[in-house]
């Protein structure tokens, strides 16, 4: 909770950057709108359904990452979204935090299938599943509401058991 006025302001700071690729830029419009925000995760978190959110790099928060409502544990699943402030873009940060959490959530969790959903024309966001082996599974026609216009959904996902493939031929 500490985190919200920072990560309000950064958003904030970013606010056109975002806009481009994310519906809920418009929503957030004062601290106290992120304020409920955090309060929803670590809601999530206590029960059990959702992840921690922040991405800090050199002891600042520079993001947000984790999984987009809650882990569906009938069916194993769950869904992951981030975004870096575009200062913090290209520097592998959310690679590795994308990594680190799809290990949790399979690894720790037990989910079978973790999905990262992007506009197709967002190629970093789009970089970051194909760089960590998802499998591309097809578009999601008009399925986000950005900027006043309905756009595409590029889906990528990962399975449990390709997840442990990809791992041991790492060594």
């Amino acid at each position: 909770m500490d985190d919200a006025e920072g990560l309000f302001a950064l958003i904030d700071a970013n606010r056109d950057y975002l806009g481009r690729w994310l519906p809920w830029v418009d929503v957030i419009r004062r601290s106290e709108d992120e304020r409920q925000w955090v309060e929803r995760c670590l809601m999530h978190k206590v029960e059990g359904s959702g992840t921690p959110p922040l991405i800090i790099y050199r002891g600042q928060v520079v993001g947000t990452i984790g999984t987009e409502g809650r882990i569906d544990p009938l069916n194993r699943a769950c869904e992951v979204g981030y975004w870096v402030a575009e200062a913090y873009q290209g520097r592998g940060i959310v690679t590795r935090a994308c990594r680190a959490l799809v290990e949790h959530l399979i690894g720790s969790l037990g989910l079978n299938r973790v999905v990262v959903r992007a506009q197709p024309d967002n190629w970093r966001s789009v970089a970051i599943p194909q760089r960590l082996g998802f499998t591309y599974e097809g578009i999601q026609r008009q399925a986000a509401y950005v900027g006043g216009q309905f756009h595409d959904l590029a889906i990528y996902a990962m399975l449990a058991q390709e997840w442990a493939a990809l791992h041991n031929a790492a060594g």
